[in-house]
């Protein structure tokens, strides 16, 4: 247990109080500097054929020293922050079991935590980095550590719950990589500059225009009322406008420039202010993180709802068909993912367009399909009740575990992304090539074994419902985030083994895809039987603290909820079973064809056909066996 102890009348607190801005300061430069170095290191750097060049060495051991850096200087916000928060010095709060109760049991000590273990992995990869693949995982790192702790920032607070935390994570993210990419340009040598100021210019564009748009839903879910404009919460928001709009001006400006053909890589100078520009507006908004933002009555009376403060959603009325199909809470993070994949196969299927290539409708439909399941299980009517009744919960599973992914995997995103993505300069593999690489890796090999895919499918639902998992992860937005991720990937890698139409590491035989249909479809029934069997609650006591007034029976909505998962659960089954053997035939007639085209071209020649020369050499082989015999 957190111990708070008074601080004494004569401790000086100045020392604390100074040190909060500046290891926060700290941590946003590093945690920038090694953004930038990572984005040289991945995606500006020529590598070859994925292997890091000597020219990044240099800065490869840049990156090393600001992931050290950005680990101290988190070690040192946790300690100051704790200081600050018991209100004593710093050598009092060095104390093993207070920083132990601290970092286990606070919301903010947890978060710095899981901050330090990820910051912590970054340099021990770093360590030993030989390819670009490494940088790849030292980047996805960078930002599960500096993307995740915003899930219980003050946005979790806010009256659009959802909403405000999906837009502070992607406003965070944006102006992350737009910034470090800048910074990543700028000390790169003239000649490399250049080279790359037109990669930085796209993603500048793609940064900024995201920047903009959440931080503008972010603004309103804060700043809904009038009289939060006076404030300085929004004071702070009015200037971190201004200063936005004088960098996308900026930004719009400079891609015009390139576009011309203007050589803007010689003049550093425009750079090197375009990049204080951001850092001021990044400082802005690290203000703004700890500033208290203004509440209204509204506000006053959500956030004294116990429920909100439990699931971030007020409690619905009973449900019924028209709130089910109409009701929709937006649910920021899973909606702004929606609308990111979403923006980046429109944009593939645009550049195959602008080839004369065509892509099938059917696939963009099955894409769109699954987009709009996702959303009505996160973000509809159906995503609202799953938060406060197993039954619509288990509805919600079903489908982003076996609707939507059929529906994704069917839309062939991989064959898209390979026909649409830059191929590398020279020997560089590009982002075509690490995907290609990707596909065929060790790893690629392993989850797409079925036996492993079936595990992870099927397996998962005993480790999540049978186990206390359940009711942990449902506590709280990052859980329920986490659980719907973990849906609709088990489900995407499962029927991307069983019946995708993307290129695949593995050939697997339709015998084997059929034999792993059946046996998913067993353990799901078995799974369904065991959780209609149960006599005690698998949620933890989550659902009954939230007091629901309708639908009270909670074991009898729990068994509801198995005998739903049973009904759903076997219905995609068998309609990937069904699509496996369509393919089996399909596969059949293609090599009938291909035999008898290879016959032709054989008679065409005056050859024997493929079916000719194995019956020759059963011939060859006979003889040579009745020869050997009478000898």
């Amino acid at each position: 247990m957190l111990i708070l102890r008074s601080a004494h009348p004569f401790t000086n607190n100045s020392l604390v109080n100074f040190l909060v801005p500046v290891t926060k300061g700290a941590y946003l430069l590093s945690t920038l500097a090694l953004m930038g170095l990572i984005i040289v290191l991945g995606f500006y750097l020529a590598d070859n054929r994925g292997k890091l060049t000597t020219s990044g060495e240099r800065y490869l051991a840049l990156a090393k020293l600001a992931a050290v850096a950005l680990l101290f200087s988190t070690i040192g916000s946790a300690l100051i922050e704790l200081a600050n928060l018991l209100g004593a010095s710093i050598l009092n709060a060095f104390d093993l079991i207070t920083i132990h109760s601290y970092l286990t049991q606070t919301t903010t000590g947890r978060n710095f935590l899981f901050q330090i273990i990820i910051f912590a992995a970054i340099p021990v990869i770093l360590a030993s980095a030989k390819r670009t693949s490494i940088i790849y995982a030292a980047f996805g790192l960078l930002l599960l550590g500096t993307l995740v702790p915003l899930f219980s920032s003050h946005a979790a607070s806010a009256g659009n719950h959802g909403l405000a935390i999906g837009s502070i994570i992607f406003h965070v993210g944006a102006i992350s990589l737009w910034v470090g990419g800048l910074f990543g340009l700028i000390i790169l040598p003239l000649q490399e500059r250049a080279r790359n100021i037109a990669r930085f210019s796209s993603l500048a564009f793609w940064s900024a225009l995201t920047v903009a748009l959440s931080g503008a839903i972010a603004a309103w879910t804060r700043l809904h009322f009038l009289a939060g404009w006076s404030s300085l919460y929004g004071f702070l928001v009015a200037l971190k406008i201004l200063l936005m709009a004088l960098l996308i001006g900026i930004a719009a400006k400079q891609r015009k420039r390139i576009a011309a053909g203007v050589e803007i890589a010689s003049r550093p100078r425009l750079l090197v202010n375009e990049l204080a520009l951001m850092v001021i507006t990044v400082a802005i908004g690290a203000w703004l993180s700890t500033t208290t933002p203004p509440i209204s009555a509204a506000d006053v009376k959500l956030e004294s709802d116990p429920v909100l403060s439990i699931t971030g959603i007020a409690m619905p009325h009973t449900p019924n068909l028209s709130r089910i199909l109409l009701g929709y809470i937006p649910d920021g993070v899973m909606l702004g993912l929606l609308i990111l994949i979403t923006a980046l196969y429109i944009k593939g299927v645009r550049v195959l367009s602008k080839r004369g290539d065509k892509w099938p409708v059917g696939r963009t439909i099955a894409f769109a399909s699954a987009v709009a399941v996702t959303d009505f299980a996160t973000s509809g009517g159906l995503g609202i009740y799953a938060h406060f009744s197993f039954s619509y919960h288990m509805i919600a599973h079903m489908l982003l575990g076996m609707v939507a992914p059929i529906g994704f995997v069917l839309s062939a995103p991989i064959t898209l992304a390979m026909r649409t993505l830059p191929i590398g300069r020279g020997e560089e593999r590009g982002l075509r090539g690490t995907l290609i690489a990707a596909i065929h890796s060790r790893y690629s090999k392993i989850i797409t074994f079925p036996v492993v895919a079936l595990v992870i499918f099927d397996g998962s639902l005993f480790a999540l419902y049978m186990t206390p998992l359940f009711g942990a992860l449902m506590k709280s937005h990052s859980g329920h985030f986490l659980m719907d991720i973990h849906f609709l990937l088990a489900g995407y890698l499962f029927f991307y083994v069983i019946v995708g139409v993307d290129p695949n590491p593995r050939k697997i035989p339709h015998i084997v895809r059929i034999i792993t249909l059946f046996a998913a479809m067993s353990i799901h029934a078995y799974f369904s039987i065991a959780l209609l069997s149960t006599s005690t609650l698998v949620d933890g006591g989550f659902y009954a603290s939230l007091h629901r007034t309708w639908n009270t029976n909670l074991l009898a909505d729990q068994h509801l909820g198995g005998a739903i998962g049973w009904a759903m659960g076997e219905i995609p089954i068998l309609i990937a079973l069904i699509a496996t053997f369509i393919q089996w035939v399909r596969d059949d007639s293609k090599e009938v064809r291909r035999i008898d085209r290879a016959a032709d071209r054989a008679a065409a020649m005056g050859e024997d056909d493929e079916l000719a020369k194995y019956n020759k050499y059963l011939a060859q082989l006979s003889k040579h066996n009745n020869v050997n015999g009478e000898s």
